[in-house]
């Protein structure tokens, strides 16, 4: 296994990589979390979009959930297998199919939806809530900057 980069290493000097890293790092210990369920946080993060019941165009999703287009195919691919999310056509364009998720995958997400917050919970307890909030905050800035 490669050691990670000395704090003082040029690298470790980039917001890229600070970035990276915290990303890294955050999605480890959810990961941890979420195998309680067998679930990788790529299908938790699809499930938690569908949740909202409106159904979304592939595009849309792999856009939310930050996968591309043959990734999220074939993880959706399992899904409906696993009959936890399935396609229907659009009402609107008879020519679009929309994804939507079923009873079960709602119940799934309502358990990973535990999981995650437990993982939200312990970020705010090492870190305290006006740090974390406003760690949100500067993330959420820079990519409303960056649109």
């Amino acid at each position: 296994m490669a050691r990670p980069p000395k704090e003082n290493s040029p690298i470790t000097e980039h917001l890229a990589y600070l970035l990276a890293q915290a990303n890294r790092e955050i999605n480890r210990q959810l990961e941890v979390r979420l195998s309680k369920e067998g679930v990788p946080v790529e299908q938790w993060r699809i499930l938690k979009v569908l949740s909202d019941g409106d159904g979304h165009s592939m595009g849309e999703l792999a856009e939310a959930v930050l996968l591309n287009h043959p990734t999220l195919t074939k993880m959706i691919d399992r899904m409906v297998s696993d009959t936890l999310v399935y396609r229907a056509q659009d009402p609107r364009d008879r020519r679009k199919v929309l994804m939507f998720i079923s009873n079960r995958g709602e119940s799934l997400c309502r358990r990973l939806d535990s999981l995650a917050a437990s993982q939200e919970e312990h970020v705010l307890e090492s870190y305290g809530d006006k740090a974390t909030n406003e760690l949100k905050r500067l993330l959420e800035n820079l990519i409303d900057s960056s649109n």
